[in-house]
């Protein structure tokens, strides 16, 4: 039997691949008729520059703080997503009906891709690669890869357009 996906999730830092790769997947979800999803990862603070910085403000103003910021850097960049999604999809409105909705986690990118694709139940994840050049490919790693490993989920990985 062929693969046929009905929910399909993009994690997206809108840079310009993943605005590539979003297009991807819009075109993927209409020939599946499927449900395309928005995901973006916000990192967490370091422990070590969150300690340094628990020790200045004391552990209650740095919770507060952090939970008021995050809340409002979460609540923005889901508003971004959104727009971003509908800008895209303006002249095709069947597409902007597949749109089900933006999300943004805290956390380590790789663990909440895979969470969320798990959450949702997705058939298909869909996500660019950034093209980082060798050095910076040996040491770092990449997302994209590390999902594509990890994943149980079909992925496709969209490289950067020349």
């Amino acid at each position: 039997m062929l693969p046929y996906y009905k929910k399909i999730l993009i994690p997206c830092d809108l840079t310009p691949n993943s605005e590539y790769a979003f297009k991807h997947a819009v075109m993927l979800a209409r020939h599946n008729d499927a449900k395309i999803y928005l995901l973006h990862i916000l990192p967490q603070v370091d422990s070590s520059m969150r300690g340094y910085i628990s020790s200045i403000l004391g552990e209650d103003k740095l919770e507060d703080l952090e939970r008021s910021n995050m809340q409002k850097a979460k609540d923005e960049l889901k508003h971004e997503l959104e727009d971003f999604a509908k800008k895209e999809l303006a002249n095709f409105p069947e597409d902007l009906a597949r749109f089900s909705g933006a999300d943004v986690k805290i956390g380590h990118p790789v663990i909440k891709i895979l969470e969320t694709a798990n959450l949702l139940d997705v058939d298909l994840i869909v996500m660019g690669s950034h093209g980082k050049g060798v050095i910076e490919h040996a040491f770092l790693g990449s997302v994209a890869e590390k999902v594509l490993k990890k994943s149980t989920r079909p992925v496709f990985v969209i490289p950067l357009p020349q």
